[in-house]
């Protein structure tokens, strides 16, 4: 799946995630999507070329680096009999849903231990991400979306608070990357480490119908344009007036 299609689809999970984290505002339900959707391209650092590896070269460049070391290592130390002989370096160890809960974990466990520092660290990361894969225009929204926090009363002091949201949204966001992958003709693996058919790196996948190729028809002319009309109707209040205008119309 492309980078701004995993980004898409994170912005979209992470307005579908705010009301269960009590983020019921719209600046509070953007600041969490716009995390998820820039966590939604994290696992794509065992990749050198994509946007979360050369994002903030020559660093990221090196963390992607080390990081395909790892998944290259884990693999063949616990590949099974059946699994193939790769690499595994992408599409590995950071495509699966261990790999989410223990990030996740990780952010919200740092973000609660420093504070609003912290938060602001891992709120400018994903932000960088998320525009990179769907545009400036998301500095707008996001410039917004602070600015009516403020305005609302949550001022720069409140930032801190937001620590107990972003392990949630970074593990969401890590997630969906899976399952979208797992739409794609390759699949993923991520339900590492469950042995399944002989495989501890079995890839999960729909029936070859249901499946799209990276970049192709489906993917363009199918998923991308759900994820923009999805993407619009989660924001909060936009669906009570969709309906609202339709049942005036109708």
């Amino acid at each position: 799946m492309l980078g701004r299609t995993h980004a898409a689809t994170g912005w979209c999970a992470g307005l579908a995630l705010a009301p269960a984290l009590g983020a019921h505002t719209l600046p509070q339900a953007v600041v969490v999507a716009v995390v998820t959707a820039g966590s939604a391209l994290l696992p794509d650092l065992d990749h050198a070329g994509s946007r979360a590896s050369r994002l903030l070269a020559p660093v990221t460049n090196l963390l992607s680096t080390v990081v395909q070391f790892l998944s290259r290592g884990l693999y063949q130390a616990t590949k099974g009999p059946r699994d193939e002989d790769v690499s595994g370096e992408h599409r590995h160890a950071t495509h699966t849903v261990a790999f989410a809960a223990l990030l996740g974990w990780w952010v919200g466990w740092w973000t609660g231990a420093m504070g609003r520092w912290a938060v602001l660290v891992v709120l400018g990361v994903a932000l960088l991400l998320a525009v990179a894969a769907l545009g400036d225009w998301l500095l707008l929204v996001a410039a917004g979306a602070v600015l009516l926090w403020i305005g609302g009363g949550g001022g720069f002091d409140g930032v801190g608070g937001l620590g107990g949201w972003l392990g949630w949204a970074v593990g969401v966001g890590c997630v969906v990357h899976c399952l979208g992958d797992a739409l794609t003709l390759s699949g993923c693996p991520f339900l590492w480490p469950i042995p399944i058919r002989g495989e501890t790196w079995y890839e999960i996948r729909p029936p070859r119908l249901l499946r799209f190729r990276t970049g192709g028809p489906g993917e363009l002319l199918v998923v991308w344009p759900v994820c923009v009309v999805a993407g619009v109707l989660l924001l909060p209040g936009v669906w009570p007036l969709v309906s609202g205008l339709w049942s005036s119309a109708g």
